[in-house]
């Protein structure tokens, strides 16, 4: 194969950009994650706010938000919506949707919103993405700032212990007539799932990167950040959280 022949290598795991501000403004993020069980989604957002009592017209902030699917369900259920998220792509998507009740903006977590809500969402592991860990504790308190005087926040994040027991360390999916070469594994602290393919002569290589945090150091960061954590789930029927069995840490703090 001739230097022109060769396929141009995209690699987006480079430590001047983070990993997540560039694979999320890519088409083939959505691309391999179309699948996802947006139903189940949707049911676990019933039993959240029906658990939360929100009144109606509740404001609500979907916090990373991607192309607001879930922050459409929110507002259809009655609520009064901000979805907000890093990816300008994915905004930009999201805001074709925009209506008097549901907005959304490009806004980086980390910062506090000047408007209160009545509830802050950040759902399916949308949290720990940081190299500072100092970031994940900036994170809560401008969550903690963001909300109202009764407001309630959820973080649903991943179960550190299954994921690690149930870890399925390579595979390949196949979407939309792209191989997607996925490796996964445990190192320095985070859960990593490396992603390599190739689109129209390009190879491209992926990193995602999530802090393997636990409920016991989700619990020393929100005593630091002065919030109080009210309950904690394990599944999006919000049944018990057991540490090693659940599917999901779902916690609910003020």
């Amino acid at each position: 194969m001739s230097e022109e022949q060769k396929p141009t290598i995209i690699n987006q795991d480079q430590p001047t950009q983070t990993w997540f501000s560039s694979w999320f403004d890519t088409p083939y993020y959505h691309i391999l994650y179309k699948d996802r069980n947006y139903r189940e989604a949707q049911i676990f957002m019933d039993n959240l706010t029906h658990y939360l009592n929100l009144p109606e017209k509740a404001k609500v902030l979907d916090l990373a938000c991607g192309k607001g699917r879930h922050s459409i369900y929110l507002n259809q259920l009655g609520f009064d919506v901000l979805g907000a998220d890093l990816s300008e792509n994915s905004i930009a998507q999201a805001a074709k949707n925009e209506n008097d009740t549901l907005q959304f903006k490009v806004h980086d977590m980390r910062e506090p919103f000047e408007e209160k809500y009545d509830a802050i969402f950040n759902l399916f592991t949308s949290f720990g993405y940081f190299e500072n860990d100092e970031d994940n504790l900036t994170t809560l308190k401008a969550i903690k700032e963001s909300l109202s005087e009764y407001g309630f926040a959820v973080i649903d994040f991943m179960n550190v212990a299954q994921v690690v027991n149930t870890l399925v360390p390579e595979e390949t999916k196949t979407v939309d007539d792209i191989d997607f070469y996925i490796k996964r594994y445990l190192k320095d602290g985070y859960v990593f799932k490396e992603i390599d393919f190739e689109d129209k002569g390009q190879k491209f290589h992926y990193i995602e990167k999530v802090r393997a945090l636990t409920l016991q150091d989700f619990e020393t960061l929100m005593e630091e950040a002065g919030i109080y954590l009210l309950d904690i789930f394990g599944d999006y029927k919000l049944k018990k959280f057991h540490k090693t069995e659940s599917e999901r840490l779902i916690m609910i703090f003020k």
